[in-house]
Parts: structure tokens; sequence; C-alpha cells
């Protein structure tokens, strides 16, 4: 397993009067790095209320990007990725608890370096957001938050907790209008990739856990029929209308030892089974 390097960075400050500021300086000194600068980026940032798990999320992303460095294909499809039980969670900081952690908006300054399938080469960036719906927190800040991520992004998690409910679709709307709104000279589409990722999904019979099953609770979700009020109608068309692209993912609870127990760092084994799907 690859040794851990890097750290979070923050690029956007959240002030007590309820604005934002950008630290150019330290997001100059990722992105101007000889080894970047003339490579295309490709941002993947996860937004949504607060103390959902965000962090924790992103941690075993940075953990995957590390290890895919040095493991085969088929190594990775069989988990091995993750790494061993005893193996403590390191990145972005997280902790349990009900108060928010995370303020404004991070990057983490290792940068993964990668091919697409066309021969280009990239970097790919890992970005840690504010929660939303906090009690210090109005609406236009979470709105600012989530829409700026959602602008510089090249996936936009959706992290959501248990289901896709009528309300998660509702704030998706409002924040992503703040985003169309500054990029309103743009043609097209505004956004590029939006991923819903439903964590402690509890109806594996409905739906299986993993992406197939995720893409039929989406298809369910954003379906548009005329038996539906013209409001419900208007809220799904516009979230088609913003994003190139538009999946879903369904996770599984990973115990209750990991929500309730103080001292837990993220081990595999103080965990359910992370892969119940193929």
């Amino acid at each position: 397993m690859a040794v851990d390097s890097g750290s979070p960075v923050q690029i956007v400050m959240a002030n007590d009067d309820h604005t934002f500021s950008l630290d150019e300086e330290a997001l100059g000194a990722l992105l101007l790095r000889p080894d970047v600068v003339h490579k295309k980026v490709v941002i993947v940032s996860v937004a949504g209320a607060f103390r959902k798990g965000k962090s924790f999320l992103l941690d075993f992303m940075l953990r995957y990007l590390r290890a895919s460095d040095h493991l085969q294909p088929a190594e990775i499809h069989q988990g091995a990725w993750l790494g061993s039980d005893s193996q403590t969670l390191t990145g972005f900081h997280w902790r349990g608890g009900s108060d928010r952690d995370t303020t404004g908006i991070l990057l983490w300054n290792e940068p993964f370096f990668r091919k697409l399938p066309n021969g280009d080469e990239v970097v790919v960036l890992v970005m840690d957001t504010q929660g939303a719906f906090d009690s210090q927190s109005t609406v236009k800040d979470c709105a600012t938050v989530f829409a700026l991520s959602t602008m510089i992004s090249s996936v936009q998690v959706y992290n959501l907790s248990a289901n896709i409910q009528e309300d998660d679709l509702q704030h998706l709307q409002l924040f992503t209008e703040y985003g169309r709104m500054a990029l309103s000279s743009s043609a097209g589409k505004p956004f590029q990739k939006l991923l819903f990722l439903v964590r402690d999904w509890s109806f594996p019979y409905e739906a299986a856990y993993g992406l197939k099953g995720g893409e039929s609770l989406l298809a369910r979700r954003l379906e548009v029929s005329d038996k539906q009020h013209p409001e419900l109608q208007q809220l799904r068309k516009h979230i088609r209308s913003c994003f190139e692209a538009i999946h879903c993912f369904l996770l599984p609870h990973p115990g209750l030892k990991v929500a309730t127990n103080p001292q837990f760092d993220g081990r595999l084994s103080g965990m359910l089974s992370v892969l119940p799907w193929s």
C-alpha cells in the first residue's frame, strides 16, 4: 500500500460575515506546479448536507487513487485497494459527532496523474466542501458553496442519506440555479457530471447496491409523467438540463460502530462488508 502523502489546503474560506474569500496563493501553489501547470485538471468534488460522511468518503477516494498507481485492474476490482483491515483512514480531517467539521472549500494538494482513453494526460484533484444546512450557515452560504464547487468540478458527488427525496431535488435545483446564473453566457449545459451517492441504502431488494441499482432508482426519481404537477415536472427537467451526465450509486450502511463509536478510526475491521456488489 502506498504511503500517504499530501495534505488538505483551504482555497475558499468562510468568513464570519457570511462572505467567502479565495486564497489565490494556496490555489496557485498547487495549479502552477511545473508538473501540473500545462495539463488539464479533473476535479472530483463531494457536496451535500453536513455530518453525512463527505470527508470520510473522500479519504477512501484518496486511498483508491494512490493504490491504483501500482495495482493491476483485476486487483482493484477484487478490492485490494482497500488495504488491510487494521489500516486507519487518513487524509481530509473527519470525525464522528453532530457538529460541523469542514468549512469553506478544500483541495488535497497531492495531484494524481492519469491518462484518458483518448490519450490526454490529466491531473485529478480531490475537493472537500462545507456541509449544507448546519446551524451556522444561511441558505445563501450553502448555495454559494454548492454552486461554486459544481461550477469548477468535473464530477460533483451529491452525497445523500438513505434515499433520493423530493427535498434533495429541490435543494439541487436551488443550488444549481445559482451556478447557472453565473455561467449564463456559456453555451450548452453549464455543468459536467453529477453522481447521486446514496449512503446507507436499506432497500437492496428494490434496487441492488452499486451503479446498476442506482441507475434504476435514479430513473424512477427523475421520471417525468403527465400525472405529476407541472412544478414537479419542471424540477426534473431543470436538473436534466444542467448536467452533461447524471448517474447514481447506492452504498450500504457501514455498520453501527462507525456511527456510534467515538474512537472509530476508519479501520475496515470496524465496518461491515463494503463490497456487497459484484
